[in-house]
Formats: C-alpha cells, sequence, structure tokens
C-alpha cells in the first residue's frame, strides 16, 4: 500500500516556523491536538471550523502521536515564551487603568 501522508501534512520553514502543518492551511498539528486533547473539541468540530477534510484532521493527529514528544516540547517553548512575553511586555490597557485607579 502507498503512503500518501506527505499529501497532508508539509513542513515549509518559512511557513509557520517550519512546523508540521495540513497541507495547503497554516494549521499546524499542534494547533489540531491542542483543540483536540486541551479545549474538547471533536476531530469534526476542527474539521468543520476550519473547513478542513476528516481525514486531514486524524491524519494530523496520527502524525501528533507518532512525533508526541517533539511536538509537545514546541508547544512547551512557545507558551514559556508567550508567558515571558506577557511578563516583560504589560499590556498597554491595564497600564491605563493601574493609572487611573491612582486618581481615584
Amino acid at each position: 500500500m502507498e503512503n500518501n501522508l506527505d499529501k497532508y501534512i508539509e513542513i515549509t520553514p518559512g511557513i509557520r516556523s517550519g512546523k508540521p502543518r495540513i497541507a495547503g492551511t497554516r494549521i499546524t498539528v499542534a494547533d489540531v491536538a491542542i483543540m483536540y486533547l486541551r479545549m474538547g473539541h471533536s476531530l469534526e468540530e476542527i474539521a468543520g471550523k476550519y473547513q478542513l477534510s476528516l481525514v486531514s484532521v486524524h491524519i494530523a493527529m496520527a502524525f501528533y502521536y507518532e512525533h508526541r514528544q517533539e511536538i509537545d516540547q514546541q508547544i512547551a517553548d512557545a507558551e514559556a515564551y508567550a508567558e515571558a512575553e506577557r511578563l516583560n511586555s504589560p499590556s498597554l490597557l491595564q497600564e491605563k487603568l493601574n493609572a487611573m485607579k491612582k486618581y481615584a
């Protein structure tokens, strides 16, 4: 039997930082895994919301399970980076609210 997974999963250095993604989209395997495993969306919901074939979403999850450690590390790295940025760059809205409290 011929393996056609490469028609469903692409890795392109200039797109989404070279993370594995559903072919022809910007939706990464990690995006699908997070929506499915953490957010509780069904694979059918994910496919419908992003106009993907159900096959591509299932293959994305199969790819995730096959490369779980690597993808989980990418997710953890992205979350750590986002948290560091949040701590280093306070919200302009929060700064304005804090300033208003001083005058109240």
